[in-house]
């Protein structure tokens, strides 16, 4: 199946903008202008004013003496480049790949999209309905290939669709300027008494390159679909997006419910087929009204199991409000892994973090109480505690060697030690008391010492003497000396875990 492409002309971008904002403006004459070297130049004419011969370029007070009462509003800087980025998103409810054509143009990719609606002239009526009653006067086209598309919408009789294979027959009878070129260009063409397309296709293409250049030849292929041309999104389409368009409102919280399963079920079974499972995905809710609500999940591994991921978003799309109705769901996932399945024993299931029941656990909490409260940590190779773990990105990640057992470390474990005020007897000797936020323990017995060095190849290096300590409540902590004794006990002793 070819590509189709739909072009969007709104022709009175700004000043039906201005109409929709100011209503009594809507049966008379107006521009929109900008001041200019002490005076004021047009930028945009309505409807009612380009019958009365104003146009874009003129000084105000020139346009005056055409229709005195002529009413002038200043344009906001960038207005029209703001306008047309709005109208993109709100399109993107009709085609994922919705791109903006400044100054005053849309560009849709309509491939797939127009069966939902029956077909596409109930298709392009249902955009240009929705466009028309919020206020926009709009042209349309479409056709196989973007500039073919462009050239009706602007240059063709009403609002064209025209059959797949047909761009080039229908183009052939449209003014040069239908074919995107520059106006300086249109001007030696028309000088050449070249005034439609059709004996500018049949000229030799080595004359034309010659005389006007590559561009107008490149126009030329690129709509009657020779040359291929490319779409920017105003949107990037994620490689794992599925849509839900609704050909009545959704208005229910059982309908959002229903809509989220259904595109769960596809998204999931895209991910299955191709080995991966989703870390990330964000669910979007298009109203009528054009405000769109989405809410977002993060998983800890790779899923695609639909009733686990259904769960997470439970709660969050109980915030949604249908107001006039919802009329398009979406799905995607932007961050994907590789998942392979899980291998079953034949007595018990799989355990620890290869059970994938632990990661759907902490799913759960994390997308409740938020992100950040879980974490897996692996051995890293490094003998000073603090740095001997690093935490790991993923369940599947596995450590480069084993967790050291064969002494006690504490529960926790301050990420700096802090220091302490020690009184110990003589060089190797366990501390008898010591003090910690101004509270004074009492040792009753301790263990040690252990001493741990920095690695070999780092200049400098010291070394750790480390004792395990109880003192007189029960309380367990983890003690140690740094560098060798000498007699200054407050700047050597550090407190640095805690055991229960």
């Amino acid at each position: 199946m070819g590509k189709r492409f739909l072009s969007l002309w709104f022709r009175h971008l700004t000043t039906d903008y201005m109409t929709i904002r100011r209503p009594e403006l809507h049966h008379i004459p107006f521009v929109m202008a900008v001041p200019d070297h002490g005076r004021k130049i047009i930028t945009a004419v309505n409807a009612a004013g380009r019958k009365e011969g104003i146009d874009a370029g003129m000084v105000v007070a020139d346009s005056r003496v055409l229709y005195p009462t002529l009413e002038v509003v200043d344009e906001q800087p960038g207005l029209a480049g703001k306008l047309i980025k709005a109208l993109a998103l709100w399109a993107i409810r009709f085609s994922p790949v919705t791109a903006v054509d400044p100054p005053d143009g849309l560009l849709l990719e309509t491939t797939g999209c127009d069966h939902l609606w029956g077909g596409e002239e109930a298709y392009l009526t249902a955009i240009l309905g929705r466009l028309e009653a919020k206020g926009y006067h709009i042209r349309a086209g479409m056709a196989d290939t973007i500039g073919a598309a462009w050239a009706v919408a602007r240059f063709g009789q009403g609002n064209n669709i025209l059959p797949s294979g047909q761009q080039r027959s229908a183009l052939l009878e449209l003014p040069p300027a239908a074919l995107r070129i520059a106006p300086d260009t249109v001007d030696r063409l028309h000088k050449l008494g070249l005034v439609t397309i059709g004996p500018v296709a049949g000229f030799p293409r080595r004359a034309l390159r010659r005389r006007l250049g590559p561009e107008l030849l490149l126009r030329l292929d690129q709509a009657f679909g020779i040359e291929e041309e490319v779409l920017t999104p105003v949107q990037p389409v994620e490689p794992y997006l599925e849509r839900l368009p609704c050909l009545e409102p959704i208005g229910t919280a059982a309908g959002i419910g229903i809509a989220l399963e259904r595109l769960l079920e596809r998204l999931c079974t895209h991910l299955r087929d191709d080995g991966k499972g989703l870390r990330e995905s964000v669910f979007k809710a298009f109203r009528v009204d054009g405000k769109i609500m989405e809410t977002r999940i993060g998983t800890n591994r790779g899923s695609n199991h639909v009733a686990h991921l259904f769960r997470l978003f439970e709660e969050k799309i109980r915030n949604f409000e249908p107001d006039f109705g919802i009329e398009l769901f979406t799905l995607d996932a932007p961050k994907v892994e590789e998942v392979t399945p899980l291998q079953k024993t034949l007595w018990t299931g799989a355990c620890g973090t290869d059970d994938p029941r632990l990661a759907e656990l902490a799913d759960r909490i994390c997308n409740k109480l938020g992100p950040g409260l879980i974490h897996r940590y692996l051995p890293a190779e490094h003998y000073w505690p603090e740095r001997s773990y690093s935490e790991a990105g993923t369940f599947e990640a596995k450590p480069a060697s084993p967790w050291p057992t064969d002494r006690p470390r504490p529960i926790h474990l301050l990420p700096r030690p802090e220091r302490i005020d020690v009184a110990a007897p003589i060089p190797d000797y366990p501390p008898m008391l010591f003090r910690y936020q101004n509270r004074l323990h009492t040792i009753v017995h301790a263990d040690g010492p252990e001493r741990i060095e920095q690695e070999w190849w780092i200049e400098g290096a010291q070394h750790r003497d480390y004792y395990t300590v109880e003192d007189e409540t029960g309380a367990r902590y983890w003690l140690f000396r740094s560098g060798h004794y000498t007699g200054n006990h407050a700047h050597q002793w550090y407190l640095h875990g805690f055991f229960g």
